[in-house]
């Protein structure tokens, strides 16, 4: 029980890998909190942790909005206890090429994907500041986060500076036992790439850019954020934990 007694926040843990990777830091004895800017998923794998025996409360939380965070770290430290370790989840993407792409569409997805983790970041650290607490952050990047690909300028850029913030924030707050890190998942089925396993031809395509043949399920990448959440990462910080099968290894002849 690597996180028995350990507060945890999860942002965007209503589904895919956000919810399996607060299903899996309460099978390890964490008390966490399920944040979601939707309240009826939140609440669902707030349910299935309960139902499993475990210590879970859900909380609805836009993670773009100043106050909102502030508020709801506040919550979250209140029904915890202690805050110890933050996982960034919550994201979103477009598929759109460079010139096509819209101001308004550019700047939501940057302000989900990178403003939010920077808004959680810094709430969460002041606390652990103020208390004078170690902790871990684990943001999650992405493979675009070190490579492109077509049709996801805002996406890819976002995921960059996940992977560049996550390093500033683990140099400036090393010497205070926080560790940050970041995990770059590869294609993942959740139920946001459902789409892509209905179609035998894309489906194909996945398979071939992974050295492994295949796409990761959500507890692949969710057992990655533990570790580097975990005190067997405990000399580990500022670096991204590719998660991809081999999808950037290579490219096969």
């Amino acid at each position: 029980m690597r996180f028995q007694n350990k507060g945890v926040v999860v942002t965007g843990a209503g589904g895919g890998i956000g919810r399996e990777t607060a299903l899996e830091f309460a099978a390890e004895g964490a008390k966490v909190v399920v944040s979601d800017i939707d309240p009826i998923t939140a609440e669902r794998t707030t349910k299935e942790i309960v139902e499993q025996g475990g210590q879970a409360q859900a909380f609805t939380l836009d993670t773009t909005d100043p106050e909102a965070v502030a508020a709801g770290f506040a919550a979250f430290e209140s029904w915890l206890g202690d805050l110890d370790i933050l996982v960034n989840n919550a994201g979103i993407r477009e598929i759109t090429p460079v010139i096509e792409l819209t101001y308004e569409e550019w700047c939501h997805v940057i302000n989900v994907n990178l403003t939010g983790v920077w808004l959680c970041s810094q709430t969460f650290v002041k606390r652990l500041l103020a208390t004078d607490r170690p902790g871990a952050i684990v943001n999650l990047a992405s493979t675009l986060g070190v490579v492109a690909a077509p049709n996801r300028p805002a996406y890819t850029a976002s995921k960059h500076a996940v992977v560049g913030l996550t390093k500033q924030m683990a140099l400036e707050f090393g010497e205070k036992g926080i560790r940050i890190n970041a995990v770059g998942p590869g294609v993942t089925r959740t139920a946001m790439t459902a789409h892509y396993f209905e179609d035998p031809e894309i489906t194909a395509s996945i398979r071939s850019i992974h050295a492994m043949n295949r796409w990761a399920e959500v507890d692949e990448i969710a057992r990655a954020i533990l570790f580097l959440a975990s005190d067997d990462a405990s000399f580990i910080t500022g670096t991204t934990l590719i998660v991809d099968g081999g999808w950037t290894t290579g490219k096969k002849m």
